[in-house]
């Protein structure tokens, strides 16, 4: 495949949907049936592909190891030659890591190896250094004493016992880590295909919100805390995440900007006006320049966001209160930008474990997303809540590890009621 393969096409009204208001799972069946990934690819050096996805698959032409080798500094010997009582025998050569024993070992001998070292024909196990005594001679000659109670091939790495030749290691979609960096500099790849990092800009809108460090609060202003929380959570993604500013109450002015910005990224995310009140310009222009979809979600918090494209970049309009900016983000925006990006569409673990808390009666119809932590002493755990539930109190995400899930149906919730618990570590956010 080209290192500039043609990315795929989104679907036109790729968001939308004929249900007044969606619950989750419907929300997430619609994403997930419908996104596509939108990133070309890329040759990347392997120390560089940490986080990037992988667009080809990585198969293996050759065994890793290589070649049969000790696994142990020791003595190598063949098992035709070790008895029920050990064996001593003379040591006839010395093996090096790097350095292959030249002519076949003399039979009923053993020979120096060390860690690495190819393992001479003839010779199937080792025993370790340590394990062995070793005498000299006037002449110089050295024998060595081997324990007994070693299996045939003891402290021996066989060819190809990691990866085998044609086995294929990753598979295209694979979300990149280090380990995989060390899996395929083994089969001998320098560089290897990968997507193109999604290109994302991120935006907040309305006139009483202005950036921290810019200048005091006046009346009615607030500081923009959604902006630098987006930030860290769309590079856990492995996205390239650009900050397009706060932009200002002025339907003319977010019209121009919005469709210069749609030339130039893949996905644009604003948080704030997406309601439909006088001054939500961003809804009006969405309209004016692409398509767009309001949905109302059964849940809490969040509930009103919009899904959109402007040709094929996506434009996700997310609410204006931290909370729900962040559980919005994880539960919809996370799975779509990793599937955008190339990788396969992530659904999270949920954790089934005992409540902390209570909830004498709540609302039906409606799925619920409160903040939470892991209590317990290892041999009993439990998952407690937050105290409130505002979806403006950032000291709530903060002192949580993971979201509790609590279904539509749920009418109650008493001590020891079994709850879905999903940690952060979901999303690539550490606890």
């Amino acid at each position: 495949m080209s290192d500039t393969a043609t990315p795929k096409k989104l679907l036109d009204d790729c968001f939308l949907h004929d249900s007044q208001r969606l619950r989750h799972d419907e929300a997430i069946e619609i994403l997930r049936s419908r996104i596509a990934p939108v990133t070309a690819h890329e040759r990347v050096a392997i120390v560089d592909i940490a986080g990037r996805v992988l667009a080809e698959p990585a198969v293996a032409l050759r065994p890793v190891p290589a070649h049969t080798n000790s696994a142990v500094d020791g003595y190598g010997f063949a098992s035709a030659d070790y008895g029920a009582e050990g064996a001593r025998l003379p040591v006839s050569a010395r093996i090096a890591a790097g350095h292959p024993l030249e002519g076949a070992v003399p039979p009923a001998t053993a020979v120096r190896i060390f860690t690495g070292a190819v393992m001479p024909e003839g010779i199937d196990t080792v025993a370790m250094q340590e394990d062995c005594e070793t005498a000299t001679d006037e002449s110089g000659a050295q024998t060595v004493s081997i324990p007994a109670g070693l299996k045939r091939g003891a402290n021996v790495r066989r060819a190809g016992e990691d990866v085998a030749a044609g086995e294929t290691l990753l598979e295209a979609g694979a979300m990149l880590r280090p380990q995989d960096a060390a899996a395929l500099a083994s089969i001998g790849l320098a560089d290897i295909v990968c997507r193109k990092r999604l290109s994302v800009a991120i935006i907040s809108t309305g006139d009483e919100v202005i950036r921290a460090g810019s200048r005091p609060l006046a009346p009615g202003e607030v500081y923009d805390a959604n902006s630098p929380m987006l930030s860290g959570l769309i590079s856990a993604t492995g996205a390239n995440v650009h900050d397009l500013g706060v932009w200002p109450d002025d339907a003319g002015e977010i019209k121009r900007r919005l469709a210069e910005a749609a030339r130039h990224y893949d996905v644009l995310i604003t948080s704030g006006g997406a309601s439909r009140g006088e001054e939500d310009h961003m809804v009006e222009a969405m309209d004016a320049l692409g398509k767009r979809h309001m949905w109302q979600l059964a849940i809490k918090p969040g509930r009103p966001m919009s899904f959109g494209q402007i040709g094929d970049t996506v434009i996700i309009g997310l609410p204006g209160n931290p909370v729900a900016v962040f559980v919005c983000y994880l539960m919809y925006v996370f799975p779509v930008l990793r599937r955008l990006g190339g990788a396969p569409w992530p659904e999270p673990r949920r954790y089934m474990l005992p409540a902390a808390f209570e909830i004498a009666k709540r609302k039906t119809g409606r799925r619920e997303f409160f903040r939470g932590w892991l209590v317990g002493n290892g041999a009993t755990t439990a998952v407690d809540k937050y105290a409130r539930d505002g979806s403006g109190l950032i000291t709530g995400l903060r002192a949580a590890t993971g979201l509790i899930e609590i279904g539509e149906d749920v009418t109650a919730i008493a001590p020891g009621d079994p709850v879905a618990f999903i940690p952060f570590s979901e999303f690539g956010i550490p606890a």
